[in-house]
């Protein structure tokens, strides 16, 4: 489904550039929840961005090709970007209420989401959300950080795409929603042979959530490894590291 073989992603500065991640080589299948686990600061936001050209070129530059059903993405003009963004991979953020557009409330997203709304409300239930007669009248900025991150779950579930990246899930959500999130994900990929991909610290979702993990640390990414061989490693001095660090924050 996606292959991504990024050499270098530089951030520029002045005439200067610094490298931020190197020798990124990755391939995801349909029907399977991948995890990246990763520190905070370790360029995971950076690294899901710059898979569907994300990254402002003016800022960074992106050395390499990511290969989506059989199309360099990266090689994309503008107008592919957004179709490829729009039908097939859907994205929620951490900051996810900086994903809506500020002046629009949020029926104009349900409006062009192509769903009933009876699918809708399923959906705002399903998360613990208000109904579609309120919701649907607020703007951005009145939803809490936890409210618009359900909400990104609700509109990414209503494309049905077939590739979903999550930055950082269950960063504002409650042990409840975390457990529902984690049950429409496998339905996801268990009806619709969907793809996952999440980046996350938060090593006790992604152990239950994932079928396959790696680390990214050192400005670059492990190989990707069944979730049974993955934490047979425990006691190896990158996990325990990891695991440390994680604890530390927790």
């Amino acid at each position: 489904m996606l292959q991504a073989h990024i050499k270098n992603i530089w951030v520029k500065n002045n005439h200067n550039k610094k490298l931020l991640l190197k020798t990124i080589d990755f391939e995801l299948v349909g029907g399977k929840v991948y995890t990246i686990l990763g520190k905070n600061g370790s360029g995971k936001s950076t690294l899901i961005k710059s898979l569907t050209g994300l990254l402002n070129n003016n800022i960074f530059i992106t050395e390499g090709h990511v290969v989506f059903d059989n199309q360099d993405i990266l090689s994309c003009n503008i107008v592919e970007l957004r179709k490829v963004r729009l039908n097939k991979i859907r994205y929620v953020f951490q900051d996810a209420a900086n994903s809506f557009d500020p002046l629009k409330t949020i029926k104009y997203y349900f409006d062009n989401s192509s769903s009933t709304q009876k699918d809708v409300d399923d959906l705002l239930n399903y998360f613990l959300l208000p109904g579609y007669s309120h919701i649907s009248t607020l703007y951005p900025y009145e939803l809490s950080g936890g409210m618009a991150q359900r909400l990104g779950f609700v509109m990414t579930f209503l494309a049905w795409p077939q590739l979903i990246i999550l930055d950082e899930p269950t960063s504002g959500i409650d042990y409840t929603i975390t457990n529902l999130l984690l049950l429409r994900l496998r339905e996801y990929v268990a009806k619709e042979n969907g793809t996952v991909l999440i980046v996350t610290h938060d090593i006790n979702f992604a152990e239950k959530v994932s079928d396959e993990l790696a680390f990214l640390s050192g400005e670059t990414i492990t190989e990707f490894k069944v979730k049974k061989d993955f934490f047979a490693e425990r006691e190896s001095e990158k996990l325990k590291f990891f695991m440390d660090a994680y604890d530390e924050v927790r």
